[in-house]
């Protein structure tokens, strides 16, 4: 085992959780919610998915930046010795935490307020902006795999 696998491996993990996460919230919880459930229900149970799901973001973000920063180090000795292609995965990763603190820290306070007070025409506004941002911090998601795991940009 190289001095790299534990830290590659926990990198790995929580860029799934976080991915797949949102992967399945975007392309297959929504749906069936939509299907399923009438708005107010809907906004209900998304007030209090996200924290639950946001707990577990917030510590891929943790792991991520850790076990990056670390293989950064010792692999590359540093940015500048880094190839482009992980110059590029944090970029990526540095706009998608940016976007989760958007969503984190200004809309989910929105959507609660909205759901605790049942104004559903202005929770559904807020969720709408929410879904964007996450379709958004999905599509930089998979573009960042994309990149790291084919090396597209050596």
């Amino acid at each position: 085992m190289t001095a790299f696998a534990l830290p590659y491996s926990l990198h790995v993990l929580a860029a799934v959780i976080w991915v797949g996460g949102m992967f399945f919230a975007w392309l297959i919880l929504r749906p069936a919610m939509v299907a399923a459930l009438e708005g107010p229900d809907r906004l209900r149970l998304w007030a209090e998915v996200f924290p639950r799901f946001f707990l577990w973001v917030w510590i891929a973000i943790a792991v991520l930046a850790i076990s990056g920063v670390g293989l950064l180090h010792v692999r590359f000795a540093g940015f500048d010795g880094a190839p482009r292609y992980v110059q590029v995965m944090m970029g990526g990763g540095i706009a998608m935490i940016a976007l989760f603190i958007r969503v984190h820290s200004l809309l989910l306070p929105q959507l609660r307020t909205a759901v605790q007070a049942q104004d559903w025409p202005t929770g559904a506004a807020v969720l709408g902006k929410i879904r964007r941002l996450v379709g958004i911090n999905l599509l930089l998601g998979m573009a960042v795999i994309v990149v790291a795991s084919t090396r597209l940009l050596t």
